[in-house]
C-alpha cells in the first residue's frame, strides 16, 4: 500500500488579477510544502480567474497569463503543482499545467467544454484529445477539468482503465442551492465506476453574478468521503490517499474497454514525474467532519460571499440601500452588514405621503438592531415639483401608474446622488418574484449597482429572514416586517396582491415556467388557476425588456435571469 499526500487549494482568485492570483497561488504552495504534500492542486483557470469571458479574445491577455504561469513554475521547488491556466497552441485551451520541482511536466487540455446555462466555453476553447496518466514515485494518477468528471465514459474512466488509481479534477463549478449534494452523489458514483479515488478541488468566491462555493471533496475508490472543504471560504484541505502497490498493471479486458472509448484522434500518454513522493514522517493532518449546511444557511452564505466579493473586487468599500421598512430591504441590509461591516453600510429612508408610520418605525428599529446609520429624506416636495411641471401636458388625465413610478424614480435619483457624492455602491432590493413579472420601476427601485436578491424568490426571502433571526437568537429583523402584508406604498392602501397573486401561489408558477421550462398546459395540471397562470406567464414574457436593464445579481437557483435564461425582447411567440 502506498500513500500520496494531496493538498486541495480552495482559493478565491479574481478575474484578470494575474499578479494577485499568482501571489495567492504561491502562498498556498508554500503552505502545502510545509505540510509535506506531494501534490498541491488549484482550481480551474486559477491563473486568470473564472470565467475570463472576452478577455480571452485579447492576445496580450493570453501572453500575460503564460508569463504568470512561469512565475508560478519558479516557486515549485520540492513539490508537484497542478494549476489551471489558458494554453495556446493553434487555438486556446482550458488547461491544467503539471509542474514539478521547477520544471513543466505536462499540460492537460479540457476535453468536455460546457456550453449551456452560464457556460460558453465553445466560444473560446478547443477540446483536448489526449488522456495523460502520470507516475509519481510508483503512484499513477490522472488529471482532468470540471465538466470532464460529469461524463460517465469520459476522461476519468479512460485514465482509470489506463492504470490511474487517483483522479484529480480541478473545478470552477458555480453554486446553486443543493449543488453540493449533487456533486457528492456524482463523485461517489464516478469513484465506484472507475475504482479510483477522486480528488475534486473547487474554486471559491464571487464573480459578477456567479458564486463559487468551494466545498472541495476527496472520495475513495469505494465512494466514501475521506476529506472535504468548507463552503464559501478560502482554505486548504490535505488528504492522504492510499493506493494499491501494483499500480500500472492493466488487464487485457481494461485495455480493450479503454480503447473502445477512444475516438480516432484521441490517445493515452504515460508520463513519469522525476520528483519522488516524499517519504518519512509527515505532519499530522486532522480531518474535519464533513458537514452539510441547511438550504437556508447555504443560500444566505452564498449571498454574503457574492456581495462581499462584488463590492470589494470592484474597488468599493461602502454601500447605500433604500430602506423602506419592508422585508426585501431588510434582508439586503442585513446581508450587507454581515458581508461588509456595519460601518460600511448606509441606509436612506425616503417617505412620501403614502408611507405608513409602521414603515418608519420598522426601518428605524431594524437599523438600530443592526447598528447602522439611517437618514430620512422625504420626497413629497420633489414629487410636487414634478407634478407641477407635468400638470399642463397631463391636464384632464387621471393619476395612474405614472405618478406611482415618479416616486420610485425620485428615490432612485436620491440613492444615486449619495452614490456619486460619497462613492458608495447602491444595492437594489428587488427579489426574483418581482423581477420575473416586472413588478419594479425602471430607473427607480431597479436603479443601482448590484442586485443582491435578484435571484431569490419572495417566499425564500421570508425563510432567509427567519433563519437569520434564529441564528442571532433575537429579532434582528423586527417581527412586524415578517408578518405585515407586502406593499410598495406608492398609492393609498396599496398591496402587492392588488397586482400579483399571493407569493405562495406566484412562486411555484414562476419556478415551473422560468426554471423548469414547463408549458402552460403542464402548469395548470399543478392545480393552478387557469386565469392566474395566463396572467403570470404574460407578465413574465412582457417584462423581458426590464430585466435586460437590471443590474447584475447573485445566482442561487438552477436557472437565473441573465446568463442562464436569455430570451429575446422582441418576441411574438406566446405560451398561452
Amino acid at each position: 500500500m502506498k500513500t500520496l499526500r494531496i493538498a486541495l487549494a480552495q482559493v478565491n482568485p479574481t478575474v484578470g488579477d494575474l499578479s494577485g492570483n499568482v501571489k495567492k497561488i504561491c502562498s498556498y504552495i508554500r503552505k502545502a510544502r510545509t505540510l509535506k504534500a506531494d501534490i498541491v492542486a488549484f482550481p480551474e483557470l486559477a491563473i486568470t480567474g473564472y470565467p475570463p469571458e472576452d478577455l480571452l479574445l485579447k492576445p496580450h491577455f493570453i501572453e500575460d497569463n503564460l508569463q504568470a504561469l512561469d512565475e508560478v513554475r519558479a516557486k515549485t521547488e520540492d513539490i508537484t503543482v497542478l494549476v489551471g491556466f489558458v494554453d495556446r497552441d493553434r487555438g486556446l485551451y482550458n488547461a491544467a499545467a503539471l509542474i514539478s520541482d521547477g520544471m513543466f511536466v505536462d499540460v492537460y487540455h479540457k476535453k468536455h467544454l460546457p456550453n449551456y446555462g452560464v457556460f460558453d466555453e465553445y466560444r473560446y476553447f478547443k477540446p483536448g484529445t489526449r488522456y495523460p496518466v502520470y507516475n509519481l514515485g510508483g503512484v499513477l494518477f490522472g488529471v482532468n477539468i470540471c465538466e470532464d468528471i460529469w461524463h460517465e465514459k469520459g476522461p476519468a474512466k479512460i485514465q482509470a482503465l489506463s492504470g490511474a488509481e487517483i483522479i484529480i479534477n480541478i473545478n470552477a463549478s458555480p453554486y446553486h442551492a443543493g449543488k453540493l449534494m449533487i456533486r457528492e452523489d456524482l463523485l461517489s458514483t464516478r469513484a465506484r465506476e472507475c475504482s479510483a479515488s477522486i480528488i475534486y478541488v473547487n474554486m471559491v468566491g464571487g464573480q459578477d453574478e456567479l458564486v463559487f462555493d468551494g466545498g472541495s471533496l476527496a472520495v475513495d475508490r469505494n465512494g466514501d468521503i475521506i476529506g472535504g472543504g468548507r463552503q464559501f471560504r478560502e482554505e486548504m484541505i490535505v488528504v492522504d490517499v492510499k493506493v494499491q502497490s501494483d499500480a500500472g498493471k492493466i488487464s487485457y479486458r481494461n485495455k480493450k474497454e479503454r480503447n473502445a472509448l477512444l475516438k480516432d484522434d484521441e490517445y493515452i500518454e504515460n508520463i513519469e514525474i522525476s520528483s519522488a513522493r516524499k517519504k518519512g514522517l509527515k505532519p499530522v493532518v486532522r480531518q474535519r467532519k464533513f458537514i452539510q449546511m441547511s438550504e437556508d444557511e447555504e443560500v444566505y452564505n452564498a449571498l454574503l460571499l457574492g456581495t462581499r466579493d462584488y463590492v470589494y473586487k470592484n474597488g468599493f468599500r461602502n454601500v447605500v440601500i433604500g430602506m423602506s421598512g419592508g422585508i426585501d430591504s431588510a434582508l439586503v441590509t442585513t446581508i450587507a452588514v454581515d458581508a461588509l461591516g456595519r460601518e460600511n453600510v448606509h441606509g436612506l429612508f425616503m417617505p412620501s405621503k403614502f408611507t405608513s408610520t409602521e414603515s418608519y418605525e420598522d426601518a428605524y428599529a431594524h437599523a438600530k438592531n443592526i447598528g447602522i446609520e439611517i437618514v430620512t429624506m422625504p420626497i413629497d416636495s420633489i414629487l410636487k415639483g414634478y407634478l407641477k411641471i407635468l400638470s399642463e401636458p397631463f391636464k384632464g388625465m387621471q393619476p395612474d401608474i405614472t405618478e406611482e413610478n415618479l416616486q420610485a424614480r425620485i428615490r432612485g435619483n436620491m440613492l444615486m446622488a449619495f452614490s456619486n457624492k460619497f462613492g458608495w455602491l447602491v444595492l437594489t432590493t428587488g427579489n426574483k418574484s418581482e423581477m420575473s413579472v416586472g413588478y419594479a420601476t425602471l430607473y427607480g427601485d431597479m436603479a443601482g449597482g448590484f442586485a443582491v436578491i435578484k435571484d431569490v424568490p419572495k417566499t425564500m426571502v421570508y425563510k432567509l429572514c427567519r433563519w437569520r433571526n434564529d441564528r442571532e437568537g433575537r429579532d434582528l429583523i423586527p417581527q412586524r416586517i415578517l408578518w405585515k402584508e407586502p406593499t410598495a406604498e406608492l398609492k393609498q392602501d396599496q398591496r402587492d396582491t392588488d397586482t400579483l397573486p399571493p407569493y405562495p401561489v406566484l412562486d411555484p408558477i414562476l419556478k415551473a415556467y422560468v426554471e423548469e421550462d414547463r408549458s402552460f398546459e403542464e402548469i395548470i395540471k399543478m392545480e393552478c388557476d387557469i386565469e392566474c397562470v395566463q396572467k403570470v406567464i404574460r407578465m413574465i414574457d412582457h417584462a423581458e425588456y426590464k430585466r435586460r436593464q437590471a443590474p447584475p445579481g447573485i445566482k442561487i437557483t438552477p436557472r437565473a435571469f441573465g446568463k442562464d435564461r436569455r430570451f429575446p425582447i422582441t418576441n411574438k411567440y406566446r405560451s398561452c
